[in-house]
């Protein structure tokens, strides 16, 4: 029988001083601790709808209740006193006609579901619950309000979620009417939100010699090679190497490999790092051929934090933190330009930096004031040993309102390999008004709509169009730049991305600094692994710890995510193979970020040359386990709890496909746990994660 720790909001002492009932009472929900309730937008209003009106659900109005603008989550304390919980839900009457209004309920009881009832069972899934990937079904203002009724004996931590519909949030207006609790035990409470402190968990750096970060890269024939061979420990240091092909040099005080090759194939070439206390020794692959970025890009972009207020000597600054941070001797590699490098006709008015014309007379794209010289950046971030990134649009303008590339494909793709950039971010943006042109012209030629078969195909084909445009741009140029397609998962592009040249492509819609946000992202995930491999890779977008405020670059303010959904954000993402791009501002990082972005043993999971991206194996109420398998033969392992109390999780060797005796060591403490036959279980905390790598014991 599993056990369940509880957070320290429903500890032991608080279930001791509860009061003692010694008969059958109800306590309605709106008496209690209402202020505890975590609710996103606004406060959650008592006896009272959202809007401030009676709770009104399909016609009848009730005298008790809550009303809440979704999301949000009631953290009920039941100390395992209560009997049964009672309520009538819904989004309030107030809204119907109006846009949005959708709301979803979903209870749990010590982590496992008791509401809305399950499903009939998917094939295939395991465990207890749900099943893979279950989420409860929305409820629209105008629906018929639902009852609930669940026994909840024996149960100490009840978990209320009220979340978005599907269409966003506005008008959201969730009831929960004429909630209440039968208890003959302990009186029950709503929880605060538990607050869990940032400990720094990956182990400091020694200061002998350890060689760090990707293992392989590739570079096309004849193309600028730039990698930094990563090495903590104490300088000064002195690399050296043997087997670079012809053309190809390694600086020695820098650990710079620099120049180009035309020696097609595979070269494995041994590196060494030496410094007074010891050599380190590490076998590098180089590629050289048509498949670039065999690894998930490590860097950082300037939106989440500068947004439209980015500037080159924030760029610079940002490279000179990736260095003084110490994070380029861990593998992080670019330094990327989000929006706004660019001209911007609609905001020159208030803003002279934007002003000015967007091309110059030959159509060449000119970069506005704020980068007066967009060769000398890239060539400052090169003498950092970093590479450099570089934004921009199909459409005729940018998400930002900025000069775009439609038209001038090939000319810009010159001008940014002259530039020296080797990253470009296409973001589709405006394009989706030419799409939906030609859409309309199609239809227009059909005399009419078009069969569903022939529908689908077309909008595969016109999401596709400009991506293979710029592909067929970049393959001119004589410098390699990764392509990130940026077109929020449209038309599935994970199924084609690779075809059309993209290293990889976002599968969701824009990331934001919420636990609610990551959770979204991370379950859109599951199944697409089969869709990425070395040079081609699922992004569900960037990170989002540290410091930052995004798009506007005007607040920035410590991310919404707590310690341990931090933690988690990251150990997803790397276990996913996805580009992971810093988006904090580098120059503010505090030693707990630090930690969560230097930690060798976790980034290699990301850095494997194998690139197999993770798979969810395991998933019950909410934990989960996500497994990937290692080139060597191991498997990394992040075991997860979602739910609001901290658990004892079970990773068995049946899910993970493994037998035997197996060693388990934790990769966030970089400390072995010893060797396990058949199951490993830990205590996972509350939104947290362990991360640990299994070998067979030989």
């Amino acid at each position: 029988m599993r056990r369940i720790f509880l957070a320290a909001a429903v500890s032991m002492a608080a279930t001791m001083a509860g009061a003692r009932i010694t008969a059958a009472d109800t306590v309605q929900i709106s008496s209690l601790q209402v202020a505890n309730i975590q609710q996103d937008t606004g406060r959650p209003a008592v006896d009272k709808s959202a809007g401030g009106a009676a709770l009104t659900l399909g016609g009848k109005k009730f005298e008790k209740g809550l009303g809440l603008q979704a999301p949000a989550k009631i953290i009920l304390n039941l100390k395992g006193g209560s009997d049964r919980f009672t309520a009538t839900v819904g989004v309030d009457d107030e809204v119907k006609g109006q846009p949005g209004g959708t709301a979803s309920f979903t209870i749990m009881g010590d982590s496992r579901p008791l509401w809305p009832p399950a499903p009939a069972p998917v094939a295939g899934a395991r465990g207890r619950g749900r099943g893979r990937g279950f989420t409860a079904p929305p409820i629209a203002a105008g629906d018929a309000p639902q009852k609930i009724d669940i026994d909840v004996k024996g149960i100490r931590v009840l978990v209320i979620q009220i979340g978005p519909g599907v269409d966003g949030v506005m008008n959201d207006h969730a009831d929960l009417a004429d909630a209440k609790l039968d208890f003959s035990g302990a009186r029950p409470e709503i929880a605060p939100v538990p607050v869990d402190q940032p400990v720094v968990l990956t182990p400091k750096d020694p200061p002998s010699p350890r060689i760090n970060g990707a293992k392989i890269f590739g570079v096309r024939p004849g193309h600028p090679v730039l990698f930094t061979i990563a090495a903590t420990g104490d300088r000064p240091m002195v690399f050296s190497a043997e087997g670079l092909p012809a053309g190809v040099k390694l600086d020695a005080t820098t650990g710079f490999l620099t120049g180009s090759t035309t020696e097609k194939g595979e070269h494995v070439i041994k590196v060494h790092a030496r410094n007074a206390l010891g050599t380190a020794d590490s076998t590098l692959r180089l590629e050289v051929g048509d498949t670039i970025n065999l690894t998930p890009q490590l860097g950082w972009n300037s939106w989440n934090c500068f947004g439209s207020r980015v500037t080159a000597d924030k760029v610079k600054q940002a490279a000179d933190a990736m260095v003084s941070s110490g994070l380029i001797n861990h593998g992080w590699s670019y330094i990327n330009v989000d929006d706004f490098w660019e001209k911007n006709a609609n905001q020159a008015r208030n803003d002279p930096t934007m002003a000015g014309p967007a091309r110059a007379e030959d159509g060449t794209i000119l970069p506005n004031a704020r980068f007066p010289d967009m060769k000398a950046l890239a060539d400052y971030v090169h003498g950092k040993g970093m590479k450099i990134g570089l934004y921009s649009s199909p459409g005729l303008t940018t998400c930002g309102g900025c000069t775009a590339s439609l038209g001038h494909e090939e000319q810009d793709a010159m001008s940014w390999a002259k530039w020296g950039f080797d990253y470009i971010k296409y973001d589709v943006c405006s394009y989706r008004n030419n799409i939906n042109q030609q859409r309309q012209a199609a239809v227009a030629a059909n005399g009419g709509p078009l069969a569903p078969e022939a529908l689908a195909k077309l909008n595969r084909e016109l999401a596709m169009k400009p991506y293979i445009v710029l592909r067929d741009a970049l393959a001119k140029v004589d410098r390699d730049m990764v392509y990130s397609l940026c077109q929020y998962g449209d038309e599935s592009v994970w199924e084609w991305g690779a075809e059309v040249g993209g290293n990889s492509w976002r599968t969701t819609g824009d990331i934001g600094a919420t636990w609610q946000s990551v959770t979204q992202l991370w379950d859109r995930q599951v199944g697409k692994e089969k869709y990425a491999g070395p040079g081609h890779w699922n992004d569900p977008d960037m990170l989002v710890v540290g410091n930052v405020d995004i798009g506007s670059g005007a607040n920035l303010r410590p991310t919404g995510l707590s310690a341990n959904e931090q933690l988690t954000h990251i150990s997803v993402w790397i276990l996913l193979d996805a580009p992971m791009l810093i988006g904090c501002d580098m120059t503010k990082m505090d030693a707990f970020t630090l930690g969560l972005l230097s930690n060798d043993e976790i980034l290699a999971v990301s850095q494997d040359p194998l690139g197999k991206q993770a798979s969810r194996v395991w998933k019950e109420g909410d934990w989960e386990i996500w497994e990937k398998d290692m080139e060597d033969g191991s498997k990394a392992a992040g075991i997860f709890n979602r739910s609001e109390i901290d658990a004892h999780v079970p990773a068995k060797w049946a899910d993970l496909k493994i037998s035997g005796k197996q060693s388990v060591r934790d990769l966030w403490r970089q400390k072995d746990l010893g060797t396990f036959d058949g199951t490993f279980e830990t205590v996972v905390p509350r939104h947290g994660a362990v991360m640990v790598k299994i070998s067979p014991v030989k």
